[in-house]
């Protein structure tokens, strides 16, 4: 079998070993979430404390506040970035002239590859109270400026839309990819049957990519809580904590700037561990609702 396949394993080989030294090694040095790691003393002579970190994270006065912002602001996202896509492949499925459709796949691609402070500062600039773009249409209405950033309550709208912008074209592959396996004399029989676009698109082609939405919904389900940190860290600010101030960014300030190793790997691990029951939840029901699943 290995000479066989020997070149599909010599190109599976730098993913194998990414994963490896990159998340799998890694592990190891999650003792230190029971242990009160001392960066002078190592991992191993740092004394032991149990789940005394993670005690303190469900002690905590702002636990609720973080576990909500953090399922409200993954919930959203997912509600509304997941069908975003889905949607773009299915209108860019129907477009028969083919330079136009590169162009709006190229265009929507592009945004992928901006790195997530460039994404934020351009959403700071354009949402300013002085000169920026949306402001200056407000004005234009006759309306005062709005100094978006600094509502609680605007900042989940914020950002789930600038999340759809920058990766919508980026996630259309998979579906545009699934559509291609699409039979077209499925289309065909259908056409003689009487049916319409919309009938098609209900009876044919959602069905024939349903493999594809069904694995990616459960992937997205297992990372509602796994919130980017960069993201949402570039566009917070201590006036919007009430909204922005999510796991991620709690866990920076703890770990990173105080300087609590410990305790911020308790609270990862500990987020991880409900992102697997999601996973492993979400993989049950689709196995038991659809027949499809991960595993």
């Amino acid at each position: 079998m290995w000479h066989k396949n020997k070149y599909l394993w010599l190109l599976f080989l730098p993913c194998l070993l990414y994963y490896l030294v990159f998340r799998y090694a890694p592990m190891f040095g999650l003792v230190i979430t029971f242990k009160n790691y001392n960066l002078f003393k190592g991992i191993w002579a740092s004394d032991w404390v149990g789940f005394k970190y993670y005690r303190m994270f469900l002690e905590n006065p702002d636990f609720l506040l973080l576990m909500k912002n953090t399922f409200v602001l993954g919930v959203c996202n997912l509600a509304f970035g997941f069908p975003a896509p889905i949607l773009l492949a299915l209108l860019l499925n129907e477009v028969k002239v083919v330079v136009f459709k590169r162009f709006v796949q190229t265009v929507s691609y592009l945004p992928h590859f901006i790195s997530n402070v460039i994404v934020a500062s351009m959403v700071i600039m354009f949402l300013s109270p002085t000169g920026g773009t949306i402001n200056r249409m407000i004005e234009a209405l006759g309306f005062e400026p709005i100094n978006f950033m600094m509502h609680p309550e605007l900042f989940r709208g914020i950002y789930v839309l600038s999340e759809i912008w920058q990766h919508i074209g980026w996630e259309t592959i998979i579906y545009l990819a699934a559509l291609t396996a699409v039979d077209p004399q499925l289309y065909e029989a259908a056409s003689m049957d009487g049916a319409g676009r919309m009938r098609k698109l209900w009876h044919v082609t959602l069905p024939g990519i349903s493999f594809a939405i069904v694995i990616t919904l459960i992937l997205n389900i297992g990372s509602v809580l796994e919130i980017g940190f960069e993201k949402v860290f570039l566009l917070q600010n201590p006036a919007i904590y009430e909204t922005a101030d999510i796991i991620s960014t709690y866990v920076y300030r703890i770990g990173i700037v105080q300087g609590n190793f410990s305790y911020g790997a308790s609270i990862d691990l500990f987020m991880g561990i409900i992102s697997l029951i999601f996973i492993c939840s979400a993989n049950y029901i689709s196995r038991r609702v659809s027949e499809t699943s991960l595993w």
